[in-house]
């Protein structure tokens, strides 16, 4: 990852976008301060998609729960939109 204000992001923003499109990571300052990083988005989908497997995965494993003084109830689809 390489690091680059963001005066020059903004005046060389075309070439950024191809590195990143060639895998780089980009570390974008103001001031000295990071403020952004480009990265390709294929990675966060990836990334995304991988936690949003895992967090099905527990979910499926967990029982559904109520409290004990709430009845279990066996709503439909109608009773919900009612």
């Amino acid at each position: 990852m390489h690091t680059i204000a963001a005066t020059d992001a903004n005046r060389s923003f075309s070439r950024l976008l191809r590195e990143v499109a060639q895998g780089q990571h980009i570390s974008i300052t103001s001031r000295g301060v990071p403020v952004a990083v480009l990265s390709p988005v294929n990675e966060h989908l990836a990334q995304r998609e991988a936690a949003k497997q895992r967090l099905l995965e527990r979910l499926n494993q967990q029982r559904a729960s109520a409290p004990a003084s709430v009845p279990a109830v066996n709503w439909s689809r109608d009773d919900l939109y009612n």
